[in-house]
């Protein structure tokens, strides 16, 4: 039986609508999850929303609103760009769930058994943007004489009561985890990132809030709610079933990967397992911290008008499009950046005009000259090279697709696509029909097996499209013929002053 899969997405926080980093993550779990399936993996994926903190209280007050009317009416949307984008996630969670309350509070009490939660004063800076504190050391000056963020988010000056988690008692064994295990935090850049933090010396944690109340309780501690990470981070054991266990928790826990974005590294590589350490709880194989998704090279934020909603796009070029061109375009784990003029030049030039066109001329001909009885392969050497270089170069897709290499994949991918038409231009099965009708036969069977070998390896990228191309030839099978094909993917056109 093969081994099961767990895969995170970092929860979104639903005090704005979902921006492009937010479909930019979820697709590349999904695409991630898509693959280990296609594998034979027994994969389980979650997402979900991360709805309590002073930010989400302070955007709900704005509006006059419950937090709790603002969670319900933004998770609906974090949700349509779920279902536009196609991600396939089993469990989709929310941090206000009686469930997730429990297991917020179970994780409380074994970290209280251990001696490592005690109640003190805090005094600090803290951003209610990041939901973050910081020391005074990663601190810049901005102008008015206000203090940001390593974030770029401003700061305050915090003063009240809390509980505190002793996070300097696990500098040793956090240092020890990162030596034993070098692909805990992938890639490189963000280990480093990590571990000169840590080897700078680590705080204890200021793990709960009295200044509001929209939150986990503290179990035992009147006024006091959870610091908003501890809550959020527990979600990914809350969702396998923690405190209960069970079959879900046996078979699923811990989590092959987290992904997330780098700008959340240190939850999730140094406070995380310090708490999963101090609750007697096995930690995750690996964070993954991918970059940013940049607009023409520069950050997106609404004060810049440069935020640009991921369901208008995936409604403007298609979902299985933009897909392709954020697996395609960007190292995953780097930086990478966007235009409308690239999603419509990478779009066109490789799912269009080659991979779409590919698979358009094989079954038409074959539709047209052969009423649509797909041939077996050829056996002459230019067949055989070309199924042998299709065979190699998705060996090479699957193997990067599963060091999380989606553009080195589709690298791959995409000189399978370009030898079969070279193939096609070489062997020219449309002047064989006159002169020789058994070679256009065996030429275009060996493009049908191509064709479709190419599809399959492409349903975690463009699933909606593979698919239906690979359904079009099943229920030709089953018929004995294939029906007319239909384009899979038209043309992109830039709008008008894009």
């Amino acid at each position: 039986m093969s081994k099961p899969f767990y895969i995170t997405t970092a929860i979104n926080y639903p005090n704005g609508r979902p921006h492009i980093g937010h479909a930019y993550e979820a697709i590349a779990a999904d695409v991630i999850a898509r693959f280990q399936r296609t594998q034979g993996r027994n994969v389980f994926f979650q997402t979900g929303t991360d709805e309590h903190g002073l930010k989400m209280a302070q955007a709900a007050r704005s509006e006059g609103v419950e937090p709790i009317e603002m969670a319900d009416r933004m998770v609906s949307i974090f949700k349509e760009m779920d279902e536009l984008l196609n991600i396939s996630y089993d469990r989709f969670i929310r941090t206000t769930e009686p469930a997730h309350h429990k297991a917020s509070q179970a994780i409380w009490r074994a970290m209280a058994d251990q001696g490592d939660l005690y109640l003190g004063r805090y005094e600090g800076w803290y951003s209610v943007r990041d939901e973050a504190f910081y020391e005074e050391a990663e601190l810049t000056a901005a102008e008015g004489g206000l203090k940001l963020s390593p974030q770029g988010t401003p700061v305050e000056w915090t003063v009240e009561e809390s509980w505190f988690f002793r996070l300097s008692a696990y500098q040793d064994r956090l240092l020890a985890l990162y030596a034993e295990r070098p692909d805990f935090i992938r890639p490189e850049s963000r280990r480093n990132e990590v571990l000169r933090f840590v080897e700078g010396g680590l705080q204890d944690l200021s793990v709960s809030r009295t200044s509001f109340d929209w939150g986990v309780p503290v179990p035992d501690s009147p006024g006091h709610v959870m610091y908003v990470w501890l809550d959020a981070l527990t979600n990914y054991i809350t969702g396998v079933g923690y405190p209960d266990g069970g079959e879900r928790w046996e078979r699923y826990w811990p989590a092959d990967i987290h992904l997330i974005g780098k700008d959340v590294v240190r939850f999730h590589a140094v406070y995380w397992p310090a708490f999963l350490m101090s609750a007697g709880i096995e930690l995750p194989r690996q964070v993954f911290g991918h970059g940013h998704v940049l607009l023409r090279g520069e950050k997106m934020s609404k004060s810049a008008g440069n935020v640009v909603d991921p369901l208008e796009m995936a409604r403007r070029f298609g979902t299985d499009a933009l897909r392709y061109f954020l697996m395609r375009e960007i190292s995953f784990g780097q930086d990478g950046s966007y235009s409308d003029e690239a999603i419509v030049t990478r779009c066109n030039a490789e799912l269009a005009n080659s991979f779409g066109n590919l698979a358009q001329r094989t079954f038409s001909m074959i539709v047209k000259n052969l009423d649509g009885v797909v041939p077996s392969a050829g056996e002459d050497p230019p067949d055989q090279a070309l199924l042998a270089q299709v065979r190699d170069a998705l060996l090479v897709t699957r193997e990067r697709f599963d060091a999380l290499d989606f553009s080195g994949g589709l690298d791959a991918w995409m000189s399978a696509v370009f030898a079969g038409n070279a193939y096609v231009d070489a062997q020219a099965p449309w002047a064989l029909r006159k002169t020789d009708p058994a070679r256009m036969a065996a030429v275009l069977g060996t493009l049908a097996a191509a064709v479709e070998q190419l599809t399959g390896a492409v349903v975690p990228i463009i699933p909606q499209s593979a698919e239906r191309l690979l359904a079009y030839l099943a229920e030709g099978r089953e018929a004995g013929r294939l029906a007319a094909p239909q384009p899979l993917f038209p043309r992109l056109e830039l709008e008008p002053g894009a």
